[in-house]
């Protein structure tokens, strides 16, 4: 192993695979900022590019793209609440928020350092334990996936705020409802398409999110008329601070650290993927905050935008264990990669860490230079990306709607979806003025298909019977930890309303008594 490390790291440290390095990171993060172009097209674009080089420099310059776009992601949805990609989606929750509080510079600050920190953390664990987590991702079957997504849908009290726990089920459920129209992956028929060629693949999670978050946030502002009133609030000297106190340095360097980890974990799964790693990360820490914090989240909270942009940028990094580990894509962006290091003539699996050390190893080590390249370009950009907020609004409106439009039109080249986009959009206004929150909804559709398929898969396993829950120790384990996050919470709000009356009555007995 340390032989394939050293080999690795002298690949790595070629000037030319520097360079890749780079080129790649700058190239990811440009694409990766705008709105609906996520890292499948960045690093599908830079396929042909990577044609000439060899097998370690084109993976190299790949990678390098794949977590340049998921860094660069956050930007748009900091600042415009369009979603760069699929996994910042979560960011945009307390990101807008706080640009929307004239803290713009700090927002892009905190995500520059909590994506830093996620990938450098992703990083060090995946070059000593790669080999070890591919055993533990083999490990994971159907029942274990679905007990899973069960915990994940525990979260989705993490996305409603104080009163609208009813109305963030009723649209988790709606969120469902929608992952299950298409071609089932089990039996291979059609369901809810309605006789339409267009809705036999489902509906896109990009086409989703850009129409209830882009597209509504813009036909909001225009019904709301705040055109002229923000104009004339914003100004340069409005941006805020990009520097972090200490006090919220120590505030949010826990969520970092626990996000990262975390999100790791769940990139290392083949097919949860960084979107996934970012919905959970965000209800976990949620879920831990207290109840006074707890009101901040999707507000502006620093903890809230530090736990999505720390679990995506460690999950890309996991995502790598499966493709070069076992040759399977935990991931959209990871099969076309695998595609590419196949037409390179390398089959990842057990034996490329053996076969391949340069590739193995160079890949690894390239994504610590990668990050901390990241850092050096976007921290000193900061100031003139958050420019975008001082564009009249009559001008960034319309781009908004042309960047969101053509991002998801470029994803599949068919116009039905442009017009589902506009549906949807006409349908989340009215669910927005009936004051239902868009995440939920969101949580439901991304968890909606893995959860019909891993549970198809473990009933056929178990003769259809439900005991698979409990029968292995993992999925049992999982199960229970979702039921303390939902049973916990209530119980523990219980007993302080509880001791908050009886304080209460024995302050008032004193009173009468003095």
């Amino acid at each position: 192993m340390l032989d394939g490390i050293m080999t690795g790291l002298t690949t790595a440290v070629m000037p030319f695979n520097l360079l890749m390095v780079v080129v790649g990171c700058f190239a990811g993060t440009f694409i990766g900022m705008l709105p609906g172009l996520g890292p499948i097209s960045a690093v599908a674009l830079m396929i042909p590019v990577t044609y000439g080089l060899d097998p370690s420099s084109g993976i190299i310059l790949m990678a390098g793209v794949y977590y340049g776009a998921v860094f660069g992601g956050s930007t748009s949805s900091i600042l415009i609440n369009a979603p760069g990609c699929a996994s910042t989606v979560v960011t945009s929750f307390d990101g807008y928020p706080l640009a929307q509080q004239n803290q713009a510079g700090k927002a892009l600050a905190l995500a520059a350092y909590s994506s830093f920190t996620g990938g450098t953390i992703g990083a060090i664990i995946l070059l000593f334990a790669a080999p070890a987590l591919a055993t533990v991702s083999l490990s994971f079957q159907s029942s274990d996936y679905f007990a899973l997504m069960i915990l994940g849908l525990t979260a989705v009290a993490a996305f409603s705020g104080k009163g609208q726990v009813i109305k963030a089920l009723i649209m988790t459920t709606f969120g469902l409802m929608i992952a299950t129209v298409g071609t089932d992956v089990t039996s291979g028929t059609t369901r809810f398409t309605f006789g339409s060629v267009d809705l036999i693949d489902g509906i896109s999670f990009l086409l989703l999110a850009m129409a209830t978050f882009a597209l509504t946030e813009v036909i909001m502002t225009v019904l709301k008329g705040q055109h002229a009133q923000e104009e004339a609030q914003m100004d340069m000297s409005q941006l805020g601070s990009m520097k972090l106190s200490k006090t919220e340095v120590r505030e949010v360097a826990p969520t970092v650290a626990r996000s990262s980890v975390f999100g790791f974990l769940i990139g290392v799964l083949p097919g949860a993927g960084a979107t996934i790693a970012s919905f959970l990360a965000y209800g976990f820490e949620r879920n831990l905050a207290s109840a006074k914090e707890k009101l901040k989240f999707g507000k502006g909270a620093l903890r809230g935008l530090a736990a999505p942009e720390s679990a995506n940028n460690a999950a890309s990094t996991g995502s790598f264990v499966p493709l070069l580990t076992l040759g399977i894509p935990g991931s959209g962006t990871t099969a076309i990669m695998l595609g590419a290091l196949i037409a390179y003539g390398i089959q990842p699996g057990p034996r490329l860490f053996v076969d391949n050390p340069d590739v193995f190893w160079s890949v690894i080590i390239s994504m610590y230079f990668g990050n901390l390249v990241l850092l050096i370009l976007n921290l000193p950009l900061i100031p003139y990306i958050s420019r975008l907020l001082v564009i009249p609004r009559p001008i960034l409106i319309p781009l908004i709607l042309f960047f969101s439009i053509t991002g998801v039109y470029l994803v599949s080249f068919n116009t039905f979806d442009i017009h589902m986009m506009v549906l949807i959009t006409v349908i989340a206004i009215g669910l927005k003025l009936l004051e239902f929150p868009m995440a939920p909804m969101l949580l439901g559709f991304i968890l909606g298909g893995l959860m019909e398929n891993n549970l198809s898969r473990a009933l056929m396993i178990s003769d259809g019977s439900f005991a698979f829950l409990w029968e292995r120790p993992l999925s049992a384990s999982i199960v229970a930890i979702a039921l303390l996050v939902l049973i916990v919470p209530p119980l523990l709000e219980h007993w302080n309303q509880r001791k908050g009356r009886s304080k209460g009555i024995e302050s008032a007995v004193n009173e009468g008594e003095g």
